[in-house]
Order: structure tokens, then sequence, then C-alpha cells
């Protein structure tokens, strides 16, 4: 396999929790709110599941403990924010600082660690269309051979572009963010709405969680690394377009993978190639806003 090959392979499962979670902070964003919980979420339902799958020997029930408690958070976030009025960045920046805090003190009272917490005889995550990725040259590897968290995540992408753009649901949701007032004059809650969107993001990231900790078969302390302030890069760079997700998703797929491969290959120290995509965010979002800013110029 080729170097491009295997970076490429590499790119599209490090951007499968990036595209999960990015795809539910879609539903908050164009609801009208800035979900920076997308970390706390992923993280707690990186936690649960991999717990959940533990004790039940079943991934499915796993993960349907993984959903239900990130959106326990999301409901509790959502209801803070939209019922008491509470700053929603405040909110989820507290969000985010619980699942860290939650899940060390969970991992200490359930294993007596506060460290890596390694699982012996989890379920295997098979991977998907072996055959075709080894028959089909080149393009083989790249479509096919992925665990089915990735097919996954993009299913639920069109899922949810179905959602949002074909359904009354999806229409109501979107005049949620642009016109709440609207909304409310012909008796429809926006807030209802922009609860909902909050329990869908929830969704989303706890499955983008228990792909992280099912992946590795540990979970480590904040295994999300991140990862879910990027997914909300990835929604203001993908337009807050389901299309536009995948793109950006892969662009930082590519960082990642770039930057761990890297690390074999350049006589540097090891901490500034792990920055690689953290630097790529920063630059990513400070070109976006100067596009946007030129945007509003122009018109």
């Amino acid at each position: 396999m080729t170097t491009f090959l295997s970076l490429t392979v590499s790119a599209i499962t490090i951007m499968t929790p990036l595209l999960l979670a990015s795809t539910g902070g879609l539903f908050t964003e164009l609801s009208g709110m800035l979900n920076i919980s997308l970390e706390g979420l992923m993280l707690i339902g990186a936690f649960a599941t991999i717990v959940g799958v533990h004790f039940s020997n079943s991934l499915v029930v796993g993960m349907i403990i993984g959903i239900i408690s990130a959106m326990i958070l999301a409901s509790i976030l959502a209801s803070i924010v939209l019922y008491l009025k509470a700053n929603v960045f405040i909110t989820g920046l507290a969000a985010n600082l619980f699942a860290s805090g939650m899940t060390v003190v969970l991992s200490f009272y359930l294993f007596n660690n506060k460290g890596v917490i390694t699982f012996d005889n989890l379920p295997v995550i098979p991977k998907l269309f072996l055959d075709l990725s080894k028959k089909i040259p080149v393009v083989g590897p790249i479509f096919f051979g992925h665990t089915f968290f990735t097919y996954l995540s993009v299913i639920l992408l069109i899922l949810a572009s179905i959602i949002i753009y074909r359904t009354p649901f999806g229409f109501r949701l979107r005049a949620a963010g642009l016109y709440p007032k609207s909304l409310s004059s012909i008796g429809i809650s926006y807030k209802k709405y922009r609860f909902f969107a909050f329990l869908i993001s929830a969704f989303y990231s706890a499955i983008a969680g228990a792909m992280l900790s099912m992946n590795l078969g540990a979970f480590v302390p904040n295994i999300t690394s991140g990862k879910g302030w990027i997914a909300l890069v990835v929604i203001f760079l993908g337009q807050k377009r389901p299309a536009g997700l995948i793109i950006a998703s892969l662009i930082f797929g590519f960082s990642e993978a770039f930057s761990n491969y890297a690390q074999g290959v350049w006589s540097i120290p090891s901490d500034f190639i792990l920055a690689i995509p953290y630097l790529f965010t920063l630059v990513a979002i400070i070109l976006f806003s100067i596009y946007e800013y030129n945007k509003k110029r122009v018109e």
C-alpha cells in the first residue's frame, strides 16, 4: 500500500468521529444555538459505552447506555440554557468540565483506577467488506474494509440531511434558528426544537465517543483530545451543510494522519508533530473568519 493510500485510509478512520459529532452539532447550530459541549458529550458517550459493553458483553446495549447517558447531560444543559436562561457558552464549557471530572470519578469508583482502563474480552468491532477492499485495486481500501462506525457515520449524515431539508421537523428546526419570533407567532415553541436539537447532538456525539473507546479497547481520561472542539470548526468550515461536513472532516483527518505518519519520518520532537492538527485547526478558523469578513464587506 502506497504512503498516500495508507494516509487516506487512516484519514477516513480519523474523520469518522469528527463527522458524527459535527453532524450532531449541525442540528443545534441550525436551531440557533452554539453547542460547545460536543467534547463533553463525546467523552460521556465514550466512557458509558465501553463500561456498558464491559458489563453486558453487548455492543448494542453498551451504545444504548452511552447514548442515554449523553442525552441526559444534553437535556440538563438544554434546560439550563433554554428555560433558566443561562449563558450557552459558559454552560457548555461547564458541561465539558463536568464530563471530564465525572468520568475520572466513575472510573475510580467502578474500577479503582483514575488512569487508563483496559478491558478484556470486549466484542471485536468487525471490518466490513474486507474482500472488496482486497479485490478492487487502488480505491478498494479507500471505500471498503472499514469498521461499521465509518459506514454508520455516512448513513446518519444522509439521514440528517433528509431530516433537515425534507421534513416539517427540519423546516421548523431551521426556522427556530432564523426566525424564532415568527415561529412563536404561529403557536410553535422554538425552544422545543432547540431542546430536541441538543438531544440529537447528544445522540451523534455519543456514537462518536463510542467509536473512540471501542476502537481502542480501553478508556483513557480525556480520550476525545479536543475532537469535540474540532467538530465545531468542521461545522463552520463545512458551511453548515451536510456535504461540507464530509469534506471538512476529511481535511482534518488528513492533517492528523499526516502528523501520525511524520512521527516516524521526521527527526523533530514528537510534541511539535502532534500539535499539527491543532495548529491546522487554528489556521483554518482564522482563514474562515477572514473569508466571512470579506464576504460581508462585499455584500
